[in-house]
C-alpha cells in the first residue's frame, strides 16, 4: 500500500484493512523492513529493522554474513520498504489427536525397491485413511501433489486432524556393502570402515553444496556470461588442492581447476582465515584470461588448520586484451589477450583490497573495458565461495572433520577404481589418430591401455604457434579427465581420482607452450581454451574408436566497441558412435553454457537479433549421424 512508510498513518490504514477482514486488533504485529544494497550491486538483501540498529549497520552484518566481508563506508542504495500488519483471527485449529487404531486396507499393490530389493508394496490413498488408520512399513501413501515412503521398521497413524504421524518402532537389519576381492586387489582400495551408504549421502551432499554455489553466483552476479549464459563453474577441493565435488557445470573449467588451487598452494605457504586468492594466469592452471578463478581457503575454526578450498571460476566477457569481449582472433602474444592476474589476494584475513584489483584491471596497454563489471562478477565468485565454506562446516558439525576427510578421500579411491575399471573393459594395446586445426597444425595421439593404465603420449603434435590456439596442460588434463569421465559411464563425481591411472607425456608443442618472462613475450593461447580443447577431445575420442569428431569448435562470436565487449559460444554437435546417432544443436565435450535468449541480449547490448536458426544437415550422412 503506497504511503508514507515511517509514519503510524500507514500503519493505522493497514491495521484497519486487517482488522476488517477479522484480525484481532489487540493482537496485531507490525513490522518494517527495507531492501538494501551496496551501490552498484543488483541484487537486495531484506533487512528486517529493530529499535537498536540502524539500517546501514544491519545490512551490513547482513552482507557480512552473507558474503564474507562487507564495504565500510561505501553507498547504501533503498530498493524497496515495507510495512506488513499481521494478525490473529483468534480461532484456533481444532486439537489433534489419536483414537484408536485400525489397521488400514491398501487401495493397491506395486512392485517398489525397499533396502536393496523389489518387493510388492501396499500403496494407500491419502484421502481414504480414516482417524485412527494405521499401516506398517514398508508402504507408499499417495495424494494429489505428495508421495509419503514408509520404510521397513516405521509405522504410519492418522490423526483425527489429518496428519500422518510417523513412528519407528524397529530398526531394519542392514548390511554393510564391501568391496569385492578384486576390487581389494586394485590399487587404490578402499579399507573396512568403508560404508558405500554413507559415501552416497556424502558424496551427494557435497555435489548439491557446489550447485548451491552455482546458484549463489549466479544470483549475485552482473554479467550475462555468468547470469544467462551459465560460463561458471563451482568445485571443491582438499587441503592439497585435490579436485573432491562439482557441480555439473563447465568440464574444461573443472579439470584444468586443480593446477590452479596447487599453484596458489605453493605461491602462498601461509594462508589464514579470511583470505581469499584471484588467478587468471593460463600457464599457472588456468585455461585463458577470460577466465578468472577465485580461490578461497577454509581453516578449521577451533585449530586454525587448513581444512579445504572451495573455488569457483567464470568466464569474464571482458579482461582486455587488442578487441572488445577479450577473445581477439588474431593475438601473438598473452599480453595482447588482456590482463593478467597471477596471484591476487582479493581479500587479506577479513580485509577487502578492491581498489588494488580495480588498479590491476585498468593497469597495461590493453585495461579490461569493463572493470566494475569485472569487480561485481568477482564479488559474486567470492559469495559462491563463502557459501560453500558456510554448508561445508555445517557438513563436518554433522559428521565431523575426521568423517568428512575420510570421505572425501574414499570418493577420489571410488572414481579411480571405477576409471581402471572401465580401462580393463577396453581392448588392451595401442591406439593412435590424429587431426589438424584449421590452419594444418597437427595434434596427434598414442594410448596404450594396458591392466587398468592408460599412457596418454602427444608426441608429433605440432610447435608452439605464431598465433592463439596453443592450449596448457591444464586445458589438456581437463580434456583427458572429460573423456575418462564418460567412459566410466556411471553416476560418480568428476575427481582428481579419475586421473590416477593416467600417464600424461605432453612434449613442449602447441599443447605445452612456456610462458615467456613477459605476457608480451608469452605465447597467446586464448583460442586454446575454446578450439583446441574441442579438437583434443574429438583425437581421443576417436583413438579410442568411441565417437566421431563434433563440430570441433566452441563457435565463438564476439563483439564490442570501446565502452562493452560480448561473448558468446554458440552450440554444435556431438559425432555419432557405432551405436547411434550423435546429438545436435546443443553445446557439447568442453562447453556446457546456454545460449542467451535473445531478448537479454537485445535489452542488455545495443543489438537486435534477426535470425537464430539450426543449420539442417550440416553434419553430413551416414548410418549414424
Amino acid at each position: 500500500k503506497e504511503c508514507d512508510w515511517s509514519s503510524d498513518v500507514c500503519s493505522s490504514d493497514l491495521i484497519g484493512e486487517v482488522t476488517s477482514e477479522g484480525g484481532v486488533e489487540n493482537a496485531l504485529a507490525v513490522t518494517r523492513s527495507l531492501d538494501l544494497r551496496y551501490r552498484g550491486l543488483d541484487a537486495a538483501l531484506h533487512i528486517e529493522l529493530g529499535d537498536a540498529t540502524h539500517p546501514a549497520e544491519a545490512y551490513a552484518a547482513a552482507y557480512q554474513q552473507r558474503f564474507g566481508y562487507s564495504y565500510p563506508g561505501r553507498e547504501i542504495e533503498l530498493v524497496a520498504a515495507r510495512v506488513e500488519v499481521c494478525g490473529r483471527s483468534g480461532v484456533s485449529l481444532p486439537e489433534s489427536t489419536l483414537v484408536v487404531a485400525t489397521e488400514a486396507i491398501p487401495d493397491r499393490i506395486a512392485r517398489a525397491f525397499f533396502d536393496g530389493q523389489w518387493i510388492d508394496a501396499p500403496v494407500y490413498s491419502r484421502d481414504r485413511l480414516t482417524p485412527g488408520a494405521i499401516l506398517h512399513g514398508p508402504a507408499i501413501v499417495v495424494e494429489s501433489f505428495a508421495t509419503t515412503v514408509v520404510s521397513r521398521g516405521w509405522t504410519a497413524e492418522m490423526r483425527t486432524a489429518g496428519e500422518l504421524q510417523l513412528r519407528r518402532v524397529a530398526l531394519p537389519a542392514t548390511t554393510t556393502q564391501k568391496p569385492d576381492s578384486s576390487t581389494q586387489r586394485n590399487p587404490g582400495q578402499l579399507d573396512a570402515s568403508f560404508d558405500p551408504v554413507k559415501l552416497e549421502v556424502i558424496s551427494r551432499h557435497l555435489t548439491a553444496i557446489a550447485e548451491q554455489m552455482g546458484i549463489a553466483l549466479r544470483n549475485t552476479a552482473t554479467s550475462v556470461n555468468v547470469k544467462e549464459r551459465l560460463d561458471f563453474s563451482c568445485a571443491i577441493f582438499t587441503s592439497q588442492g585435490e579436485l573432491v565435488v562439482n557441480a555439473p557445470h563447465i568440464p574444461v573449467h573443472l579439470g584444468a581447476m586443480g593446477e590452479t588451487v596447487r599453484e596458489l598452494i605453493a605461491d602462498n605457504p601461509v594462508l589464514r582465515p579470511g583470505d581469499v586468492l584471484v588467478t587468471n594466469d593460463p600457464y599457472r592452471g588456468g585455461s585463458h584470461l577470460p577466465d578468472v578463478t577465485v580461490v578461497t581457503p577454509v581453516h578449521d575454526p577451533q585449530t586454525g588448520a587448513l581444512r579445504f578450498f572451495t573455488a569457483s571460476r567464470a568466464h569474464h566477457a571482458e579482461i582486455g586484451g587488442i578487441t572488445p569481449g577479450s577473445m581477439p582472433p588474431f593475438s601473438k602474444n598473452l599480453a595482447e589477450e588482456g590482463v593478467r592476474i597471477s596471484n591476487f589476494k582479493l581479500v587479506d584475513a577479513g580485509t577487502p583490497r578492491w581498489d588494488a584489483l580495480r588498479d590491476l584491471l585498468s593497469g597495461g596497454p590493453w585495461t579490461s573495458r569493463s572493470p566494475e563489471d569485472n569487480l561485481v562478477d568477482l564479488e559474486a565468485q567470492v559469495a559462491a565461495n563463502h557459501q560453500g565454506r558456510l554448508a561445508v562446516e555445517r557438513l563436518v558439525e554433522r559428521y565431523t572433520w575426521a568423517e568428512v576427510d575420510r570421505y572425501m578421500s574414499f570418493l577420489q579411491r571410488v572414481a579411480e577404481q571405477k576409471t581402471r575399471a572401465a580401462l580393463r573393459r577396453l581392448p588392451q594395446g595401442t591406439y593412435a589418430f590424429q587431426d589438424f586445426m584449421d590452419d594444418g597444425a597437427r595434434i596427434a595421439v598414442a594410448i596404450t591401455v594396458e591392466e587398468g593404465t592408460i599412457a596418454i603420449d602427444f608426441a608429433g603434435t605440432a610447435g608452439v604457434l605464431e598465433g592463439n590456439l596453443n592450449a596448457n596442460r591444464a586445458i589438456v588434463t581437463a580434456a583427458v579427465m572429460y573423456c575418462l569421465r564418460c567412459l566410466v559411464n556411471e553416476d560418480i563425481p568428476l575427481n582428481q581420482g579419475l586421473l590416477a591411472p593416467v600417464k600424461l607425456i605432453l612434449p613442449p608443442s602447441m599443447l605445452a607452450p612456456q610462458s615467456g618472462a613477459t605476457p608480451e613475450l608469452t605465447p597467446a593461447v586464448v583460442g586454446g581454451n575454446v578450439e583446441t580443447s574441442q579438437r583434443v577431445v574429438d583425437v581421443l575420442l576417436g583413438a579410442l574408436g568411441l565417437a566421431a569428431a563434433s563440430q570441433g569448435t566452441m563457435n565463438n562470436f564476439l563483439f564490442g566497441d570501446a565502452t562493452f565487449g560480448y561473448y558468446e559460444t554458440i552450440c554444435g554437435g556431438a559425432g555419432a558412435t557405432p551405436q547411434g546417432p550423435g546429438a545436435d544443436a546443443v553445446h557439447t565435450h568442453m562447453t556446457n553454457t546456454r545460449l542467451t535468449d535473445p531478448e537479454i541480449l537485445e535489452m542488455r547490448f545495443p543489438v537486435r537479433v534477426r535470425e537464430f536458426s539450426i543449420r539442417r544437415g550440416s553434419g553430413g550422412a551416414g548410418r549414424h549421424r
